[in-house]
């Protein structure tokens, strides 16, 4: 191993880089892909990478700066504004129309987190061609990204890692002699390799970090450079992450169930207990704040609106913070929901409602509730007789159902 990167992560000196050495996403990679063939033909536009983390998003974006012998510059949108990338505009044009005559890629991770402003900054250069915007992030670019910019851009989908790809990159760190651990007799059972590609969850950096962690615990133990790697060694290393991620999920969804049921029967110290257990366990915080705001629908409902207020609130606060800023957030909506009053009528009435619209859709809406925008439309009744109820005082008698359904009671 090289003592100059010896202080780096495995994960980052294990980065690919090269289309031969980067394992997964082939639907956009491959010989003959897409991307791959715009990067080969120096035909490059301005690209978003929409996908999961640990996917090879930066990666990539590095590979095309190297195939394609432009200037690579990182961004993180977290960290850097306008000014940064106002001095960035500049270099790339000073590189692009001087001596050098280099094109420059400019990679902004989460570029998402970016306002609508920050973004518009983006629009002359990336449609002038000055630079070579490659935008990541982890959320559906429709909603996050401006539609100008997005107009102006590929998007390419990225997704988690199959389990067969993540093998293959831990068995690469595991050869590589001068950025790897190729320099050790390492041992390590295929289904050790197997149990660690599914604990990681399509996640390369977290497989590489389970096996650097896994190495450093047993080699200084090991005898000269002989180091064994079993099971136990990978759910120690990838503790936090096994109780999310095992094999079938199961105890993943037993732990969001734990938290549902301590909720509805109003046990605000279990509730918490088991919304840390998913959160420290490194659950996704939007996935529980989806959980918690369906609950507040669904088990609390009209006893207490509020609850759906504070669960989306709760929601949005983990969409723009992210973890671990917003645990406070989801804590104070678990412990909201489980002091609240719980009531399931809104939902048994909607599962009602719902079964009668599947075995009645041939019914039509009565003619007096009917939409009348055209005259032709009036002439032959629609809308006629209705009767707008702040016209009149007190009760209105006036049927909403189809014939077939009147008197029906859902409540």
């Amino acid at each position: 191993m090289n003592q100059d990167n010896k202080s780096q992560p495995l994960a980052d000196r294990m980065r690919p880089r090269s289309f031969e050495e980067f394992f997964g996403q082939e639907e956009i990679v491959g010989k003959g892909k897409l991307l791959r063939k715009l990067v080969e033909s120096d035909e490059l536009s301005s690209f978003i990478f929409w996908g999961p983390p640990g996917v090879g998003k930066t990666t990539l974006a590095q590979i095309i700066a190297n195939q394609t012998n432009s200037h690579f510059v990182l961004l993180s949108a977290v960290e850097s504004g306008k000014d940064e990338l106002r001095k960035i505009i500049k270099e790339a044009k000073d590189r692009l129309h001087g001596l050098e005559r280099q094109k420059t890629i400019l990679f902004i991770d989460e570029i998402h987190r970016w306002n609508k402003a920050q973004q518009d900054a983006l629009l002359p250069v990336v449609e002038k061609g000055d630079l070579i915007l490659i935008g990541a992030t982890t959320e559906n670019p429709s909603f996050e990204i401006i539609g100008p910019l997005l107009s102006r851009s590929r998007v390419f989908i990225l997704k988690k890692l199959e389990d067969n790809d993540i093998i293959k990159i831990i068995e690469q760190a595991l050869v590589d002699k001068d950025r790897g651990l190729g320099n050790y007799q390492i041992k390590i059972e295929i289904k050790t390799k197997k149990l660690l590609a599914e604990l990681s969850g399509g996640d390369a950096r977290v497989a590489l970090n389970g096996l650097e962690l896994s190495f450093k615990s047993k080699v200084q133990k090991s005898v000269k450079s002989k180091v064994m790697i079993d099971v136990s060694d990978i759910k120690e290393a990838l503790q936090k992450t096994y109780l999310i991620f095992d094999k079938r999920g199961e105890e993943f969804y037993n732990l969001i169930s734990a938290l549902h049921k301590s909720m509805r029967g109003s046990d605000a110290n279990a509730s918490l207990y088991w919304l840390a257990r998913m959160i420290e366990g490194g659950a996704d915080p939007l996935y529980v704040a989806r959980r918690v705001l369906r609950f507040a629908a669904e088990d609390i409902g009209i006893a207490d609106s509020r609850a759906l207020l504070v669960a989306n609130a709760a929601y949005d606060a983990c969409h723009k913070l992210g973890y671990p800023e917003c645990n406070v957030h989801l804590a104070e909506a678990v412990v909201y929901c489980a002091m609240a009053k719980k009531s399931n009528l809104l939902y048994a009435a909607y599962e009602k409602a719902a079964e009668d619209a599947k075995n009645t859709s041939h019914l039509g809406v009565p003619i007096h509730l009917r939409n009348a925008p055209t005259k032709f439309m009036k002439e032959i009744g629609y809308g006629k007789d209705y009767k707008y109820n702040p016209d009149f005082l007190g009760t209105v008698e006036q049927e909403y159902f189809p014939k077939e359904l009147r008197g029906k009671k859902y409540f």
